[in-house]
């Protein structure tokens, strides 16, 4: 239906518009019957949704409707599979319309800066790249249905502590290539109809009241529609939230902040016209939904097929010497709660009221033999020695043990952060002592995050299920036994201890966190550091095996202008049906500045059978190769050598490529006396100017002969470059090679070229 949204608007009193910007209640919009504005819902549902029930409380945290429980973020976002997330995204949306859900809250793309912030298990990845691809494959989905999305948190919300007032403090460059891009990503491919602001403070000034994040950023250089929300309770200031772009306020707060509204603009502090904006915006995405209401059909049963699938899709095989898949003639060991009690989902808003859970002891094949012992709780860490020597007993007479481990819902939720990266010492402490009498273990993971490994060294086997969904125990199931072949790889680094973490020292620092370690977080600092890690950023083992082979460009040298094609054969060597992960990254070689050793740039997921080779291709641009320049507010990359990366994880590179880059982006130069000599000699523009004087220091500090190795040389010619070349241009004056009036001559003539 076509309408007038700003003739709608203006039939509006300055009241309404107001009112119109604040919810009527936790979840409803208002509505203005007079003029068929009608109200709508919206509903946390990044893995599925959590409407309220009717009769439920005004939150509708414990009383939601029944709904599926897809796998969270943290396990989802290693399936690596734009596919299955639009899949999952098209799954959620025709659950929001037939529920009569206008706008889902979700996806979370948050940065997973430290494995310490309690929300961990409903954001993605510690890689930007990643995250901006899957969420926005999974917006994709979602929107095809006229639902909307909310991607969340914008921006630098990276720990719950003091979530509400800490402010993040993060140089601009770090912002741009680590927290900004997945927002930026889901933005420029999905367009969500609605981003939501963050509780923080960006370097001082809230996300709610932010223009710089809030208008120049995300509508003028990203090109958002859309309309910003706040994160429920948010809202600093309202009127210059407003101001900065922040359209609607959520929760109601009673007409507090409307009157607040109607105030600024009566007595001028407000221009109307920014209300009549952030109005239309809101009713823009009001009536793509409700313009478009269409029945749908699903049953929870089919989705609860799609949950497991995903599940299946994203699992992670850290470890396997021989000792998987299970074989339903072996005498099998079940131990620990969680194989009759699964952790299955985190705690706090996107707590989903399952409508069914599965376990994997009512999955296993009917013919399996399987003897279960509780052996520790999965709701405290207490080491019950009565069960404990159960499990024991049992695992002494078996012919392979599947012990359960985890973290219990206490250890990690929204609104607080873990304090530490162990598990229960009481599950650490009885996985010690089955290894002490039987060898044959294997460990799967129930966790929203890493976890320190202790028993590392000494188990045979590890699965890492995350937070599996409510079809955890039959994706479970399926691995350990083999009849699903695992393809999931991990999408963040486990360190082997806490203190590995490059925020480390700066992370939940009180009111003002410090981004102390700038780019470098996760892998790319874990790899540039060179530093040795339990399991890399994309890694995950496979019941078969894949070679790669045969990687090509479509041009080895390029410029800024270009774009560049990269082919590799992948074959399947193994005996059986799998998936592989490739993944491509990109590594700077000019020097031109200090980035990590790698950064991921692309990745595909295929199926092969035995025997079966794919070609696989990646598309890469000027962005691929580029840094945030903050001189030019602008990415760029420098011209010189660069390599191309396949591997199987960014520890495990099979192929690589060498690229040359000729970009014809020039950075500013801004001469001035304390520019060195070096700065000068490496710029074209300016090294004809700096050669005279760099021939002069030369003659005035010698250079070595050259003939007599054995010769004692005062200052050699690497000694004389370097001093040369760190040397500011004030000092040729001290040096006498000339007047301090003929080099600030020199200097403005520099300055004054119009290609500089």
């Amino acid at each position: 239906m076509k309408r007038n949204i700003k003739e709608l608007v203006s039939q509006m009193t300055l009241e309404e518009k107001a009112g119109m910007c604040s919810g009527l209640d936790f979840w409803h919009l208002k509505s203005i019957e007079r003029l068929g504005i009608p109200s709508v819902m919206v509903s946390d549902g990044p893995h599925g949704l959590r409407k309220q029930d009717e009769k439920a409380d005004h939150l509708g945290i414990n009383d939601s409707i029944k709904a599926v429980c897809f796998p969270p973020a943290v396990l989802s976002a290693c399936s690596f599979d734009r596919d299955l997330m639009y899949e999952f995204g098209d799954a959620i949306g025709k659950e929001a319309q037939a529920n009569d859900l206008s706008v889902v809250l979700g996806p979370a793309v948050n940065i997973k800066r430290s494995p310490l912030c309690g929300r961990n298990f409903e954001y993605y990845s510690e890689d930007p790249y990643l995250a901006g691809e899957i969420a926005a494959a999974f917006i994709n989905g979602v929107q095809k249905h006229h639902v909307g999305t909310s991607i969340k948190h914008f921006a630098a919300n990276n720990q719950e502590f003091n979530r509400m007032s800490c402010s993040s403090n993060v140089d601009e460059r770090t912002l741009r290539e680590i927290y900004f891009p997945a927002f930026e990503t889901a933005v420029k491919k999905a367009k969500p109809y609605t981003v939501m602001c963050s509780y923080n403070q960006i370097n001082g000034t809230f996300a709610s009241e932010n223009p710089w994040l809030l208008t120049d950023v995300l509508r003028d250089e990203w090109g958002f529609d859309g309309y910003v929300m706040s994160d429920w309770g948010a809202v600093n200031e309202r009127v210059p939230g407003l101001k900065a772009g922040l359209e609607l306020e959520m929760p109601s707060s009673n007409g507090i902040y409307d009157k607040e509204i109607v105030e600024a603009v009566k007595d001028g502090s407000l221009d109307e016209k920014i209300l009549d904006q952030a109005v239309e915006r809101i009713l823009n995405i009001v009536f793509k939904y409700t313009d478009h209401r269409e029945a749908q059909e699903f049953t929870l049963e089919a989705d609860h097929k799609l949950a497991k699938k995903i599940a299946e899709e994203s699992m992670v095989l850290l470890k396997n010497d021989s000792v998987l898949p299970l074989n339903e003639t072996e005498n099998i060991a079940f131990i620990g709660e969680f194989a009759k009690k699964p952790r299955f989902q985190g705690g706090g808003s996107s707590h989903i009221n399952s409508y069914r859970v599965s376990n994997v002891l009512e999955a296993v094949p009917q013919n399996a033999s399987i003897t279960y012992a509780k052996g520790f709780s999965a709701k405290d860490d207490f080491y019950d020695e009565a069960l404990a020597k159960e499990a024991i007993e049992i695992a002494k007479t078996a012919d392979k043990v599947v012990i359960f481990a985890g973290l219990p819902d206490s250890f990690e939720s929204e609104g607080y952060d873990r304090s530490h990266m162990q598990l229960p010492e009481c599950q650490n402490r009885l996985i010690h002592e089955i290894l002490a009498v039987q060898s044959e273990v294997i460990i799967v993971l129930h966790n929203g995050s890493p976890v320190e490994l202790p028993w590392l060294s000494s188990v045979k086997g590890i699965l890492e299920a995350y937070l599996g969904g409510q079809a955890v125990g039959e994706a479970v199931a399926d691995i350990l036994f083999g009849k699903t072949c695992p393809c999931g790889k991990l999408a963040e680094t486990f360190p082997y201890k806490l203190s590995d973490n490059p925020s480390y020292l700066s992370f939940g620092d009180g009111i003002n966190v410090t981004y102390k370690e700038g780019i470098f977080v996760g892998y790319r600092y874990y790899d540039t550091k060179e530093m040795p890690v339990a399991f890399p950023f994309g890694y995950g083992l496979s019941y078969t095996s894949f070679a790669y082979s045969n990687l090509r460009t479509d041009k080895t040298c390029f410029t800024d202008h270009d774009t560049i094609t990269v082919s590799v054969d992948v074959t399947n060597t193994g005996s059986r049906k799998g998936k592989e992960i490739i993944q491509l990254y990109i590594s700077d070689r000019t020097g031109a500045i200090r980035r990590p050793l790698r950064e991921l740039k692309g990745y595909e997921k295929i199926s092969l059978h035995p025997g079966e080779s794919k070609t696989v291709q990646f598309t890469l641009d000027y962005r691929s190769f580029a840094w945030y320049n903050t001189e030019i507010n602008d990415w760029y990359a420098a011209s010189g050598d660069y390599e191309i990366q396949i591997g199987a994880s960014s520890r495990d590179i099979r192929l690589t490529e060498n690229l040359r880059l000729s970009t014809q982006k020039r950075l500013p130069l801004k001469v001035h006396g304390n520019t060195t000599l070096g700065e000068l000699l490496a710029d074209e523009r300016t090294s004809e100017y700096a050669m005279n004087f760099k021939k002069q220091l030369e003659n005035i500090f010698g250079t070595s002969s050259g003939n007599n190795e054995n010769e004692d040389i005062a200052i050699s010619d690497e000694m004389n470059f370097a001093m040369i070349a760190s040397m500011p241009l004030r000092n040729v004056v001290s040096y006498g090679l000339c007047s301090k009036a003929t080099l600030i001559d020199m200097i403005d003539q520099i300055n004054q070229k119009s290609d500089l």
